[in-house]
């Protein structure tokens, strides 16, 4: 009887919330929650209609996950500085399972769903400058939509994993050291501030060979630390690794060569990498890698919104 009770009141609060037109997550108890997993929670499986989740300032330490049910979740914080989604799972580190903490389990924030948006959050991983592959945010859905959100930590923050996911990112602050930018996906980065904290690599990209774009960088900006003068614009993950940067402004820190090689591997030989009009003194053509491209007036207008993402547009969706 008292398990049926527990069941019927936790039915009932997601029905609630699921009736507002905003849940507010506030840590001050002046919301309808005070953890965003908690929020997460209430949304209902299979879901079909836009929830808007608030969240106001704090500092949340949670493991979170967005299960691959709950579809059309937005996400929008009080201020991208202060409102922060934290945790510090890494290498070395165990699960409360005890198994041993990795790559595709340290995240701080899994997204499953599909129709994903975030606006105005912080979503970190601060395991630390040595603690290795500590993911901050990890996307799996598609057409998911980041405006304005701060994605920080240190190696592999930021792990596009899904072939067929597609994601946006727009007026986004990234900043990291090794890879912090990685996966198979096809993302968009738009007007977008990529800063690199150690002499590394920005891209790890794993694309298929049978899709024809993978990351592109449009009207970004490129800083690092004033000590660093050999980042490089990536390395190929996996063979046919593809990503543009498409006038981008790039700072001292990145090395006149402009890509690396995986490991020494040969992957380098199938990537598809290439850049148009970047400005800034890393944006060095003449220097670049042989086996990278400067792409004519004519190849440049492919990479467009239309082409990369067919039928979906998340410029329209506000």
């Amino acid at each position: 009887m008292k398990k049926t009770l527990i069941v019927v009141f936790f039915l009932g609060i997601s029905l609630w919330a699921f009736s507002q037109k905003k849940i507010v997550v506030s840590q001050n108890g002046d919301g309808e929650f005070k953890t965003v997993q908690q929020a997460l929670n209430a949304v209902p499986f299979h879901n079909k209609k836009v929830i808007e989740i608030y969240i106001k300032n704090g500092v949340y330490k949670e493991k979170l996950l967005l299960d691959s049910t709950k579809n059309k979740v937005k996400l929008i914080g009080e201020d991208p500085f202060k409102t922060i989604l934290t945790f510090d799972d890494c290498p070395g580190k165990f699960d409360a399972k005890g198994i041993s903490i990795n790559t595709q389990s340290s995240h701080s924030f899994l997204a499953l769903a599909d129709d994903f948006t975030a606006e105005n959050i912080t979503f970190e991983n601060n395991a630390g400058f040595t603690a290795g592959q500590a993911v901050a945010l990890e996307v799996r859905g598609d057409r998911s939509i980041f405006r304005n959100c701060r994605i920080v930590g240190n190696q592999d923050i930021l792990y596009l994993n899904a072939e067929n996911s597609r994601q946006y990112y727009e007026s986004c602050y990234l900043e990291g050291t090794t890879d912090f930018i990685f996966g198979s996906a096809t993302a968009w980065f738009q007007n977008c501030h990529i800063q690199s904290n150690k002499n590394s690599h920005i891209t790890a990209a794993s694309t298929p060979e049978n899709h024809s774009f993978g990351y592109v960088f449009y009207n970004c900006v490129l800083t690092g630390d004033t000590s660093l003068n050999k980042v490089s614009l990536g390395r190929p993950w996996r063979p046919y690794a593809n990503v543009a940067y498409i006038h981008c402004y790039m700072g001292p820190h990145i090395k006149a060569e402009g890509w690396s090689v995986w490991n020494k591997l040969d992957t380098y030989s199938l990537s598809r990498y290439v850049e148009y009009e970047n400005f800034g003194p890393g944006a060095k053509p003449s220097g670049r890698v042989a086996w990278s491209k400067q792409l004519t007036s004519a190849e440049v207008k492919k990479y467009t919104i239309k082409n990369v993402f067919k039928d979906w547009n998340p410029q329209n969706e506000k």
